[in-house]
């Protein structure tokens, strides 16, 4: 399989755990000491508090709420590691859909291709 299509994969992957609700996987899609920025400029400082974050998401605030995503773009910046630029969003039941611009950082481990840094930037209405 293609760097490319794992990483296709692994975006698939994380968007499939936020729509079933488990922060468990979701943080799973992650290195141990991955950086993740939301849109509103929390910082998560890895795995265990992106697990930790997206639990009280998924259980409070964004509970049943649905991601959308599609990669734009997977572009090597080394052996073993990709930046990718996705487009997509969230919504939450009955309410708009929230578009944002997701960039992460993708590395190769042991263990597969994870995220290594995430970026959220809301889409402006």
């Amino acid at each position: 399989m293609s760097p490319h299509t794992e990483i296709t994969d692994l975006l698939d992957g994380l968007a499939a755990a936020w729509n079933a609700g488990d922060a468990t996987a979701y943080a799973a899609a992650f290195t141990e000491d991955a950086d993740y920025i939301s849109f509103d400029g929390r910082h998560a400082r890895g795995r265990a508090a992106i697990e930790s974050a997206h639990r009280w998401l998924f259980d409070g605030p964004l509970k049943g709420s649905i991601m959308a995503a599609t990669t734009g773009q997977v572009r090597p910046l080394a052996d073993g590691a990709a930046l990718v630029v996705s487009e997509g969003g969230t919504a939450v039941a009955g309410g708009p859909h929230r578009p944002s611009i997701v960039s992460l950082t993708a590395v190769r481990t042991p263990g597969g291709w994870r995220f290594a840094s995430f970026q959220n930037t809301r889409v402006a209405a």
